[in-house]
């Protein structure tokens, strides 16, 4: 199945559920509660409001990959990317940040299968903002202390989100 079928499905259109295909076009499926939505959305925030450069963020990112379509939480495009690629069902290149909000139903081998396959399509920086309220940034080489695209991006969102998962 190609994304753009999935898209197009009226019986996948109201599912409470991140939808993914894998490497054999089967769709995945990936419950989140309501937090994950509004953590997605706060993080597109202050992509917005801290990027210097212009471009776009986007929430629930589409990305085409050698194994199936996989769905960036949130994400950021240059303007030139951006333009390349506002008009896909599925982005053939990666956003130049990705961002994978953990959920409960993620585990640690799907989130650095995902990591490995933003970079192969050319993401430079992934971020995992994991389940104890912390954000954690990657390059290629590996973690890195901050970001290198924003620096001043928080490495945490919030005090009571890290009580909440403690």
């Amino acid at each position: 199945m190609q994304w753009k079928d999935v898209v197009a499905d009226p019986n996948l259109r109201d599912l409470p559920f991140k939808i993914e295909t894998n490497e054999w076009g089967q769709i995945v499926m990936t419950p989140a509660k309501v937090m994950h939505g509004k953590l997605q959305l706060k993080i597109g925030m202050l992509l917005t409001q801290l990027m210097q450069e212009a471009g776009e963020a986007t929430i629930e990112c589409a990305i085409q990959t050698t194994h199936g379509t996989k769905v960036a939480d949130v994400a950021w495009f240059s303007a030139g990317r951006w333009e390349q690629v506002q008009d896909e069902y599925d982005s053939p290149i990666a956003p130049e940040i990705c961002v994978e909000v953990i959920a409960q139903s993620n585990s640690a081998d799907e989130i650095q299968q995902k990591k490995s396959l933003y970079f192969e399509r050319g993401a430079v920086e992934v971020w995992i903002y994991s389940t104890k309220g912390k954000m954690h940034f990657y390059d290629q080489s590996g973690e890195i202390p901050s970001s290198g695209l924003i620096p001043d991006f928080p490495k945490t969102l919030s005090k009571e989100r890290q009580r909440r998962e403690n």
